[in-house]
């Protein structure tokens, strides 16, 4: 990194944790039931943050990496194949250019990874219910589970990054699995469902340390005459940072389809994560309400997959194809999915006597 990047990432992080502070529960460790009123608040509040520095990025994103004349700017756009036409612009109109097109991928990159947590909320609502944890106490877990992926989307995003920068082709490896990845989702019943306490990692865990079948309040460890024991909470803990690991596989690539700049593929993910919870919440009771969003998800994850592959084409080929495209592809899916869903809702089921 240098200076730039530097001030740049140690800034957002600063940012990022004053966030977590306020609303990750250091000033409200109460258990309770997240109501809608207050989900909803926090959902609009991470959606208006997370464009307030779409915003940052769109005037002054030249300053994350700080170039200072033509030279170095081009060299940006190369690297990270922005694929920009500086031809004809003086430097401060370049900057513009180049301000606008970062802002573009990170609010695409951001739209993207926002949609396809939407899967993953299925899969922590089924973890929850399957291990039998009280609403009051998915706070908590969700609490912890989102700083642990921080942590590993970091660790994840710019080692991809730097394999990507070393190997070109390994482009093509995640657009083949987002392609597999999106036929799996489009043909897979609706209805599948994997018991996670099932997990491999649970059963680990249950041969080596001690489990209790109850919760013990709010505590994922506790001890115990100088035992150490470990509760659901724990478990479940482990299990949703499982899950997200395995959702990251296909999220982070398809980021990496928009941007080749980890910095923006990193804002666009933390900044989708950090509203995750909220969002979590306030989904939860109306999530089966969307019953086209699986398939919408499925065409995102195709159509991200084949414009990995098909990318060499792309660029050779006389069509001017530019990152706002894909926000307006990626938004329309989107939006056919959910008026799909309120247009033909699901048929309730009749019980049979």
């Amino acid at each position: 990194m240098n200076l730039h990047e530097l001030l740049s990432f140690g800034g957002f992080i600063i940012i990022i944790i004053i966030f977590l502070i306020i609303d990750l529960g250091v000033f409200d460790k109460k258990a309770h039931v997240v109501s809608f009123k207050e989900s909803l608040m926090w959902t609009i509040i991470w959606i208006v943050v997370s464009v307030l520095f779409f915003l940052v990025l769109r005037f002054f994103g030249n300053e994350l990496h700080g170039p200072e004349n033509m030279s170095e700017l081009k060299e940006l756009s190369i690297r990270y194949k922005h694929n920009l036409n500086f031809d004809g612009l003086s430097f401060q109109e370049a900057i513009k250019l180049y301000n606008h097109n970062l802002s573009i991928e990170y609010i695409t990159g951001y739209l993207v990874e926002k949609s396809l947590s939407i899967d993953n909320i299925f899969v922590f609502i089924l973890i929850f219910a399957s291990f039998g944890i009280p609403e009051e106490h998915y706070k908590r877990v969700l609490t912890w589970g989102i700083i642990g992926a921080v942590l590993m989307r970091f660790i994840f995003i710019f080692v991809s990054s730097a394999l990507i920068q070393k190997y070109a082709w390994i482009l093509y490896i995640f657009g083949g699995f987002l392609v597999i990845a999106g036929l799996k989702m489009f043909f897979s019943k609706s209805d599948e469902k994997k018991d996670p306490s099932n997990n491999f990692i649970v059963k680990w865990l249950s041969k080596r340390f001690n489990i209790t079948e109850t919760l013990h309040g709010q505590d994922l460890i506790f001890r115990e005459k100088g035992k150490v024991f470990l509760t659901p909470l724990f478990i479940t803990l482990v299990v949703v940072e499982l899950s997200d690991v395995i959702f990251a596989i296909d999220s982070i690539p398809a980021v990496f389809a928009v941007t080749k700049d980890p910095f923006v593929v990193f804002f666009s993910n933390i900044f989708a994560i950090l509203g995750l919870r909220s969002m979590f919440f306030l989904l939860n009771n109306i999530i089966d309400k969307f019953r086209f969003l699986k398939v919408g998800l499925a065409v995102l994850l195709l159509f991200i997959g084949l414009k990995m592959l098909l990318i060499d084409w792309i660029e050779k080929s006389a069509i001017n194809y530019e990152t706002w495209h894909s926000l307006i592809i990626i938004f329309l899916i989107l939006l056919v999915s959910v008026l799909a869903s309120i247009m033909f809702p699901a048929k309730e089921e009749k019980n049979v006597q």
